[in-house]
């Protein structure tokens, strides 16, 4: 299956799905805001994010916007044979600015596409698609030469917890840590083994895990405490990390009220 480029505003209420494809996401006009599986975080024009396949995030245009979205199947041209390196890109969600060589490109893909024949339509997405993911792959890939900052993670740890409820960005820890967001990165990745998405991701996941088992708070009310969009959002996220859905994991940390429920039946 091919890449498929196509330039589309966003509707202003707020939308959620998931996919089996990758997506790039860029701004040409306006804004949008998105929520990536708990990572948060607004497009104007010239930057945009990254949503890797079947990952749940919540989307709505502000205004008159309008946005060139890139639809990436895992097996299109452009992520696989002499490109497969280009589909680390997507182990993660992430936002991202365009600096000037690739505003520049922006502007000569957006011409291509316009005079294009429909019939090439495919095979020239794949080549513009390779193209600006490979100028992605090594922007965002890190490329910073290995230091000896060490990160305060017990300080870091603390910081997140305090704002799980809320969205919270990469570029929110690397302002904490005081670091720019591409240093942080590094410093986080080397020293966790993770990237910092992740390491909030299991965060997340471990405090809804820890209320479903000690308390009787309404899925929707633990899905907003742990900075899951909605209930929808934490059972996908709740089956993918543990294999159980919410409901099944609180049964297991309350066995007592399980039983009690089993009998009452009786």
């Amino acid at each position: 299956m091919p890449s498929f480029i196509r330039q589309i505003p966003l509707d202003t209420a707020t939308q959620h799905h998931d996919h089996d494809f990758h997506q790039v996401v860029i701004g040409l006009r306006g804004q949008a805001e998105f929520e990536i599986e708990g990572l948060g975080g607004s497009i104007t024009a010239l930057s945009g994010c990254i949503v890797p396949a079947n990952h749940v995030h919540y989307y709505a245009g502000t205004g008159d916007n309008r946005q060139l979205i890139l639809d990436l199947p895992a097996q299109a041209p452009s992520l696989t044979g002499f490109h497969h390196e280009l589909a680390r890109l997507f182990d993660a969600p992430r936002f991202f600015t365009l600096d000037d060589p690739l505003r520049r490109y922006l502007d000569f893909l957006l011409h291509e596409l316009a005079v294009s024949p429909a019939s090439a339509t495919a095979t020239q997405g794949d080549r513009l698609a390779a193209t600006l993911l490979g100028c992605l792959h090594a922007r965002l890939a890190g490329g910073a030469e290995p230091d000896r900052h060490r990160l305060d993670l017990q300080h870091l740890d603390r910081f997140i917890e305090r704002r799980l409820s809320s969205r919270l960005s990469v570029g929110d820890l690397a302002r904490e840590a005081c670091l720019s967001e591409a240093h942080f990165r590094h410093c986080f990745r080397q020293q966790t083994g993770l990237s910092p998405w992740q390491y909030v991701r299991r965060k997340r996941l471990a405090s809804a895990r820890r209320l479903l088992a000690e308390s009787r708070l309404p899925l929707s009310e633990v899905a907003a405490l742990t900075g899951f969009a909605n209930q929808s959002a934490l059972s996908n996220a709740c089956r993918e990390a543990f294999g159980q859905s919410p409901s099944k994991l609180r049964r297991v940390g309350h066995p007592a009220s399980s039983r009690t429920a089993a009998l009452a039946g009786h």
